[in-house]
């Protein structure tokens, strides 16, 4: 079976299929491809705006540019939300959380969330050229906090198979914002600059694509109010990934993707410095099968090895995944059925292994109402700071195990040319056992290590409704979600059982809307959080609105866009972390040329 797997090819799987959106493609990372997703465009924005949108989804934000940002769904936590790049997973071995600040956000077009997996999938934009072999853009924002956000893309069509894509962008801002009862927080500055290049190739019944990231970043990290600190945090981030999608026949059809990385951080303060290097490969295949028109099956596996060099500890993993599925349709009828087997082997440590069956099931009914059902396990190794950290990791400890289900129900109508209508409710249900918490050790009450003893359950619901109208030079639209996360510790003899995990909110809202006519634009966005816990009590209800005001000019060919975008324009003062305050108000003014 294991040899098997590996002549397989390997494969954490592609999204998509080669050439036809029915044939059922399974992924060894993900499981299986289900229809309970939504899909967000992504370009022009930061990461909290962007994905604060998307309900069940929470921004974990250390306030301002400069900070860490990563995102949870529905009370699992940030190690436990898988982050894709094209379908091929950005992994970090010592913390398990994905840096969202290293994405070059223009240079995606969407990012696909997906419920049932528990992941988020960046997908990069690819160029059309409806004028000429070759186009591009360049913009520029500047405004509050002394920031910079300067970017550019070029595309060139080599030939009718060919399309190569190069762009670069930088951050550079003072960062530095009034907080509280004004008080000023210091030490929040960020430069950073990024690279890439995208090669996209057609061929007879399939294509690939090539890409080539980097980032370098140097930031302070000013700490908690409580506590500031003058620390800084050097990144560097390059990578080189691929993948093809071929269909060789009627019956079958084969995705391939790989990658290589290379991470380093040096991060100092005043007492010492402590760099950290992290090396990736991966190789990753699915073989889809076409057996009949109402039957497909897939087969994949994947390698991922990971090492981790630091000043403090050091190691590797190995992690070797496989997966076999199969998709049954009948008329409205859809059920797709998985099994997965994970194993992670680690030098000098004990072997991990889990068996995760997933089931997906859809039925849709006449008037555009579709309604899906799932469940699944999902298991979170643990990270090298959980196991190896100096004074603090425990090797004994075993993969958090979760239980993931749910249901959802859609809706979408036309009413004539004008209108379009959709609403979503998504109900889920998921447990989350042996969770990683930190507790005093019985020898030494005042040494924190990690153990297995805790356990989560999270219960929901959430519900959105898109509206759109588009008649003569009039384009507007409104879009509205809610969500309700009941996620509670359920950990036995628990000083905090009963109540909210920390960080997740119990209600979450947003409200957003945009009208458009002769080239002018106005979109506004209000984001509520309530019902927020951490270790030390309650934490306050906030909420947000951001406004953007643009004029598009096009002549000659060219496209001409200025804006002027105002974020928390009420000036709310809030902490998405507590003692990390986020920006109050802020006016940022852009331009942008298409060419």
């Amino acid at each position: 079976m294991f040899l098997s797997a590996i002549l397989l090819a390997v494969s954490l799987s592609m999204p998509e299929a080669a050439d036809s959106i029915d044939a059922v493609t399974i992924t060894a990372e993900k499981g299986m491809v289900v229809s309970l997703s939504d899909t967000i465009g992504v370009s022009g924005g930061d990461v909290p705006e962007v994905l604060q949108s998307l309900p069940g989804l929470y921004v974990n934000d250390y306030g301002g540019i400069s900070a860490l940002r990563s995102v949870s769904m529905h009370g699992l936590g940030s190690a436990h939300t898988a982050i894709f790049i094209d379908g091929i997973r950005v992994n970090n071995l010592q913390t398990g959380q994905a840096d969202l600040g290293f994405l070059d956000l223009p240079g995606y077009g969407s990012a696909v969330v997906d419920y049932a997996q528990n992941s988020l999938d960046f997908k990069t934009r690819r160029p059309v050229f409806p004028d000429g072999p070759f186009n591009g853009s360049a913009a520029v924002e500047a405004g509050s906090f002394g920031t910079w956000l300067p970017s550019a893309r070029l595309n060139f069509r080599l030939s009718d198979r060919l399309v190569l894509s190069v762009s670069g962008s930088a951050a550079v801002t003072d960062g530095d914002f009034i907080y509280g009862d004004g008080q000023r927080r210091e030490n929040n500055w960020l430069k950073q600059y990024r690279a890439g290049a995208d090669l996209f190739g057609a061929m007879r019944q399939g294509g690939w694509q090539a890409k080539l990231y980097w980032n370098q970043a140097d930031r302070s990290t000013p700490g908690a109010v409580n506590w500031p600190s003058a620390s800084r945090q050097n990144d560097r981030n390059i990578f080189v990934q691929g993948r093809m999608d071929k269909r060789f026949s009627g019956l079958y059809s084969l995705n391939l993707s790989a990658k290589a990385a290379d991470d380093k951080l040096l991060y100092s303060d005043e007492w010492s410095e402590t760099d950290y290097r992290q090396q990736e490969l991966q190789l990753n295949s699915a073989h889809n099968f076409d057996i009949r028109e109402w039957w497909k099956a897939s087969l994949s596996a994947s390698v991922q090895w990971n090492r981790l060099e630091s000043s403090l500890y050091s190691g590797s993993r190995t992690g070797i995944i496989s997966a076999a599925a199969t998709s049954i349709r009948s008329g409205n009828f859809q059920a797709d059925l998985a099994l997965e087997h994970d194993g992670w082997f680690e030098e000098g440590s004990s072997k991990l292994h889990a068996l995760s069956p997933s089931v997906n099931l859809r039925y849709n009914f006449p008037g555009g109402i579709g309604i899906t059902a799932f469940a699944r396990r999902a298991c979170r190794v643990p990270t090298f700071n959980e196991l190896h950290y100096p004074g603090y990791g425990n090797a004994g400890l075993k993969p958090e195990d979760a239980m993931l289900s749910g249901i959802g129900l859609e809706w979408n109508h036309r009413h004539g040319s004008s209108w379009k209508f959709g609403a979503k409710l998504n109900g889920f249900y998921n447990i989350l056992k042996d969770k990683i918490v930190s507790a005093p050790t019985e020898a030494d009450p005042s040494v924190w290590l990690p153990y297995n003893v805790g356990r989560v359950e999270a219960a929901g619901f959430d519900a959105s409704l898109n509206l759109r109208w588009k008649s003569g030079i009039w384009d507007a639209g409104m879009s509205a979600a809610y969500s309700l996360q009941h996620a509670v510790d359920r950990t036995p003899e628990s000083d905090a059982f009963g109540q909210q995990i920390t960080g997740i909110p119990l209600h979450s809202a947003n409200i957003s809307g945009n009208v458009a006519a002769s080239g002018w634009k106005i979109t506004a966005s209000w984001c509520f959080r309530g019902g927020r816990m951490d270790s030390e009590g309650e934490l306050p209800d906030w909420n947000t609105l951001d406004i953007c005001i643009g004029r598009t000019v096009r002549k000659e060919g060219n496209e001409v866009e200025v804006y002027l975008k105002a974020r928390n324009l009420c000036d709310c003062r809030y902490e998405v972390i507590r003692w990390y305050p986020a920006p109050g108000r802020s006016l940022m003014l852009g331009a942008e040329i298409s060419f």
